[in-house]
């Protein structure tokens, strides 16, 4: 039977129970082992085994029946356990609530009997407080003050209880028939030792007693006066460094506490501390700083103001509201703050104008003087200025243009300065403005900068770029207008950047938003239209320029030479320094544009180049070696047209180029050539005139082509 228990191991399995019963028999191994396997040996010991179980079933069955009726027995005597303690349980509840009805009655027998001891006891001390107060009443009547309370220092708190209510009582009584003068004279006497108790407690930093004093002046007249002398001693010593702001800060926190411990109502002795430093030291120290420099520096007097009036609005009344100042610390602060700037911010826009319109002017006229430059008046109506109105809007040469010696007038320096001045204006104007008036402030802030920097000085320099830009037939003219376009996009850029960082937060959400976009949207379309007059003269002059090459370049017997078999250059001289010219001009166009505008201006320009090299072509007459050299120019000049990157004007030139083919294609394939790609859509008319242009036009009766 051990043996059988050892079998029953957890976890129990019974294909492993079987395993190890088996293996544990000899013989009896599915493996064979050292003896042979012997299945009726096997046989015997499971038969033997299971009448073991059997055994074992019954052994534990009799165990396990002893178990229930032992359980089964103690739950029936548990169960009656229970049911005594519930009556005991409620035996208990029943004296417990017959305990508490019984308290009940006592504690209110004794409320009773204590509200009729009350009752008797309240009249009889307010009787013996009369009594009191007659007795020392009649001491005033008799101007005699003979009891202690009045003489011994040390009493003075029960002094000025009893000379309080008296100076009450005395205010009711008909002045004719208790005439006492004792009384008010303690009264007054007894209060100023009382202030003098508390100034003396305050310089020997004793809070404890000056929380007594203050108490018991609490129902005096002279409380407030206490209140005062309070802060003035405070303030003593408190400013001894050169920033009035840190210190009153630190004043503030240092005696906040002391406030609180010493007086009932601290919020008020808070306030009215907070209020005496800003009517007195910081309204002092506020005219200091502006009054000087009101009148004699504008600069400084708008720097000065803007600085004292956000530290306090930001620095020290955000350190201010950490204190107890009453449920609207915010307004009282505000209304302080607006009460000493009030005067100041009521001028302060007059005053930005003022100084922005000087200052624009000082800058700007130090510009020019640096320049040795007078500056001209535009639009004054005389002769000279109609003729250079008349010459700016025609190629009529009517006299010479004015020199400027490539000077643009136009100072990265001179705009930086009007943008930093406009800047900082906007900035003390956010500050410094009523909310209701800052759209309108920064409106007209705005208008100054327009003044200065795109009619005084943007606007200014594109009239003299204009009127210094040379006649389309000059020669070896320099073209400075590109680089004013380019100084001028520059500017306008930087201009558009402030407008978007510094003036949109101020109006966002105003009417005069409306009024800006309109006078920025005015503003930049007359400078377009004085550059795009300049950029198109400009063009002009190089097309002018490039004409005078060829002009100047390009002879007839290039296309017709005398010895036919004895050409050895690859394209004509004029080709050469056409597309030298051409480059430089591409160039310059690419580092004075940006954007669009580019492609804009190099169309133009590539147009008006294909136009002159197609009318100066037309203007020769070409032999077979003569249209060869014309198709390399003209294979030159399309190379040059490469460097413009627009398609447009590579086709131009590709078209040109299959045109020239004409001059040197035999005649039987001349229909053939002029049916190819580039020649189909072109007027037949066309054709024809570069056709004539062959010398052998006649004698080859090539004109049959194209009837």
């Amino acid at each position: 039977m051990a043996t059988t228990a050892q079998l029953f191991e957890e976890p129990f399995d019974a294909d492993e129970y079987i395993e190890r019963l088996a293996w544990r028999t000899p013989g009896g191994g599915s493996k064979g082992g050292a003896e042979a396997f012997d299945p009726k040996r096997l046989l015997d010991e499971f038969k033997s085994h299971i009448e073991e179980l059997k055994q074992l079933d019954e052994k534990i069955q009799r165990k396990v029946e002893k178990l229930e009726y032992q359980c089964h027995g103690e739950a029936k005597e548990f169960a009656h356990k229970v049911q005594d303690l519930q009556r005991s349980n409620q035996v208990a509840f029943q004296h417990f609530q017959e305990l508490d009805e019984h308290i009940s009655y006592v504690a209110t027998k004794v409320c009773h009997l204590g509200d009729q001891l009350e009752g008797v006891n309240t009249p009889r001390q307010r009787a013996v407080e009369a009594q009191r107060l007659m007795t020392y009443f009649n001491e005033f009547l008799d101007g005699d003050l003979r009891s202690d309370v009045f003489n011994d220092p040390d009493k003075i708190k029960e002094a000025a209880d009893i000379i309080q209510k008296l100076h009450l009582i005395a205010q009711e009584l008909p002045f004719d028939r208790f005439c006492f003068h004792s009384c008010p004279g303690k009264y007054h006497d007894l209060e100023r030792q009382l202030i003098q108790e508390f100034t003396a407690a305050q310089r020997r930093g004793e809070i404890g007693r000056m929380r007594e004093v203050a108490a018991v002046l609490l129902h005096f007249k002279g409380y407030a006066h206490c209140v005062d002398v309070y802060i003035k001693q405070c303030q003593e010593g408190a400013y001894t460094r050169n920033d009035v702001f840190e210190d009153t800060a630190a004043l503030c926190q240092s005696v906040n506490k002391q406030v609180a411990e010493v007086f009932s109502s601290p919020e008020t002795v808070m306030a009215k501390l907070i209020q005496n430093i800003f009517e007195n030291k910081l309204q002092a120290h506020v005219r200091e700083k502006l009054d000087g420099t009101r009148q004699s520096d504008a600069e400084q007097y708008l720097k000065n103001l803007y600085d004292l009036y956000t530290r306090w609005t930001t620095a020290l009344a955000t350190k201010l509201t950490e204190f107890n100042l009453g449920s609207d610390k915010h307004t009282f602060l505000s209304k302080l703050i607006k009460s000493i700037f009030s005067s100041y911010l009521e001028s302060y826009i007059d005053m930005e104008r003022e100084y922005l319109r000087n200052r624009g002017a000082m800058i700007l006229q130090r510009y020019y003087d640096s320049k040795n430059h007078q500056k001209r008046a535009i639009g004054s109506g005389s002769i000279q200025e109609l003729k250079e109105r008349i010459r700016q809007r025609t190629n009529l040469p009517l006299g010479p243009s004015l020199d400027t010696h490539g000077e643009t007038f136009l100072s990265p320096e001179l705009v930086v300065n009007l943008l930093q001045e406009t800047r900082h204006a906007f900035e003390r104007c956010h500050r410094l403005s009523d909310p209701s008036d800052l759209p309108k402030n920064a409106y007209s802030i705005f208008l100054l900068l327009v003044e200065h920097l795109c009619v005084d000085h943007i606007d200014y320099a594109l009239e003299i770029g204009l009127s210094a830009i040379p006649s389309s037939d000059a020669k070896n003219a320099n073209l400075y207008f590109l680089d004013v376009v380019q100084q001028a996009n520059s500017i306008f850029h930087l201009f558009d950047k402030q407008f978007n960082d510094q003036l949109m937060p101020l109006i966002s959400s105003s009417p005069k938003l409306a009024e800006c976009l309109h006078k920025k949207k005015e503003v930049i379309e007359q400078m377009e239209v004085k550059l795009d007059t300049g950029i198109d003269r400009t063009l002009n002059c190089m097309v002018g320029q490039m004409k005078h090459i060829l002009a100047t370049e390009q002879r007839k017997t290039d296309f017709r030479p005398e010895d036919e078999n004895n050409v050895m250059i690859q394209y004509t001289t004029a080709c050469s320094k056409v597309c030298a010219y051409v480059s430089r001009q591409v160039e310059h166009v690419r580092k004075s544009m940006d954007g669009k505008n580019v492609d804009t201006v190099l169309t133009e320009l590539g147009v008006r180049f294909h136009r002159l090299i197609h009318e100066h072509l037309q203007q020769f007459s070409y032999s077979s070696m003569g249209g060869m050299l014309a198709i390399c120019d003209v294979a030159e000049y399309r190379r040059c047209a490469k460097n413009f990157r627009v398609p447009l004007v590579l086709q131009l030139f590709d078209t040109l180029h299959a045109l020239c083919n004409l001059l040197v294609v035999a005649p039987d394939n001349l229909k053939q050539v002029c049916s190819g790609e580039h020649l189909t859509n072109l007027d037949r008319n066309l054709l024809h005139a570069f056709v004539q242009l062959r010398v052998d036009y006649r004698s080859a009766r090539l004109g049959r082509h194209f009837s």
